[in-house]
């Protein structure tokens, strides 16, 4: 039995024992050079989130639920899997030294760099174009200043403040002479929370000045709210056609009734309509109309007593209804 035995195994090939040995060999091996597959994934330089995460994971799991967490598995946009290198840049060699200066902050950076990895995405705020000529950006104002990109939950839009109180907390923080305006007796109602900086300004730029929003194409934004003063009017008062609102109101707030820069409307229209020969501008019939009213009487100093609709009118030439 013992002679069959040997004479048995002898008669099988060397190759057909071992075969078992090496088909688990291979299995063993295979999820290894699947996972190496799947590395070599990343373009080169490229940690991924995965390796962020092995020392940042709190910032990565906050992360998760952030809007920008959508390029993690977004195929389209081209970041999949190393969505916090589309911000940082290349992190291999920063996670194997660990060294600072190895990665991108983009909080350190010069304002106009750290704008431009923010508009490689949001092309639309309104414009690049917009966004790069407009006030913030000309005073080195850089995204980063208003915008936290690691904020969760309610704020996960990444402002840094989301509530009207917050906007106006934040824009303030800067702009301390227009909160002082605020401060005056006849302003527009921001302390109570009912409006906040951005109903009027668009902080990414505009076509106006001051970057105020428009609407209907390039209307001011006052006539967003005081859409009663936009007409069209039979008798327009041309400066509310030609000149910003800001002409006669202050717009943030006003020591004066009706936020007027004057404090007597006999002064404000007097800017304009004093008994002075006014030439018409180029191309333009009439000029402008002089006080015909003996102003040294008190009776004449309230012009809104008799002309009602300074804004326009479609019933009167002289704006009397």
């Amino acid at each position: 039995m013992g002679d069959f035995r040997m004479v048995f195994l002898r008669s099988i090939p060397p190759r057909a024992v071992w075969l078992p040995p090496v088909l688990f060999l291979a299995l063993a091996v295979m999820p290894g050079a699947v996972f190496a597959q799947e590395e070599s994934t990343l373009p080169e330089g490229y940690a991924g989130t995965e390796a962020c995460a092995m020392c940042h994971e709190d910032v990565v799991e906050a992360f998760k639920k952030n809007r920008h967490y959508q390029l993690e598995s977004n195929l389209k946009r081209g970041w999949k899997d190393r969505s916090c290198e589309s911000c940082h840049g290349p992190g291999a060699k920063h996670a194997e030294s660990a060294a600072a200066e190895d990665i991108r902050n983009p909080l350190k950076l010069k304002p106009v760099d750290a704008d431009q990895g923010c508009l490689s995405c949001h092309r639309n705020q309104p414009t690049q174009i917009g966004r790069l000529q407009n006030g913030h950006a000309r005073s080195q104002t850089a995204c980063t200043s208003c915008h936290n990109v690691h904020k969760t939950g309610a704020e996960s839009t990444a402002v840094i403040q989301s509530t009207a109180a917050g906007v106006v907390k934040q824009c303030a923080s800067c702009h301390t002479d227009v909160w002082a305006s605020f401060q005056k007796p006849h302003r527009h109602r921001i302390n109570e929370g009912v409006m906040k900086c951005t109903d009027c300004h668009n902080p990414h730029g505009s076509n106006l000045a001051k970057n105020v929003r428009t609407v209907h194409a390039n209307e001011p934004g006052c006539l967003k709210c005081h859409s009663d003063k936009r007409g069209p009017f039979v008798y327009e008062h041309a400066p509310v056609r030609n000149q910003p609102c800001s002409v006669c109101h202050e717009p943030h707030g006003s020591s004066n009734p009706r936020m007027l820069t004057r404090h007597e409307v006999a002064n404000q229209c007097l800017e304009c309509h004093a008994n002075l020969l006014s030439p018409s501008p180029a191309g333009v019939a009439g000029g402008v109309p002089p006080a015909i009213h003996d102003l040294r009487q008190p009776r004449w100093r309230q012009c809104t007593m008799c002309h009602q609709k300074i804004h326009g009118s479609n019933v009167s030439r002289g704006l009397l209804r």
